[in-house]
């Protein structure tokens, strides 16, 4: 059996607005499916993640503590962008 390739990027998590994965672009029924598709229909897919991802709105990242203490270093310094 040979491999199926895809897009994913281990990034799995659903864009609830668009329906899809914020890493790939695929929705989670082309997910499920997509070891059973033919190659034809994976590459039609494939064509149009791209501009999927730019539908995608992402999600903040969560401010680590480093970030934290290096903005409350330039606060203090007054040099906040």
């Amino acid at each position: 059996m040979s491999m199926i390739e895809s897009p994913c990027i281990l990034v799995c998590s659903i864009d609830v607005k668009t329906g899809f994965c914020f890493g790939c672009g695929r929705t989670i029924d082309e997910i499920g499916a997509w070891t059973v598709m033919t190659p034809e229909c994976r590459r039609e897919i494939t064509k149009n993640l791209a501009a999927r991802l730019e539908t995608v709105e992402r999600k903040p990242r969560r401010e680590t503590r480093r970030t934290r203490m290096a903005r409350s270093s330039r606060l203090e310094q007054g040099n906040e962008t």
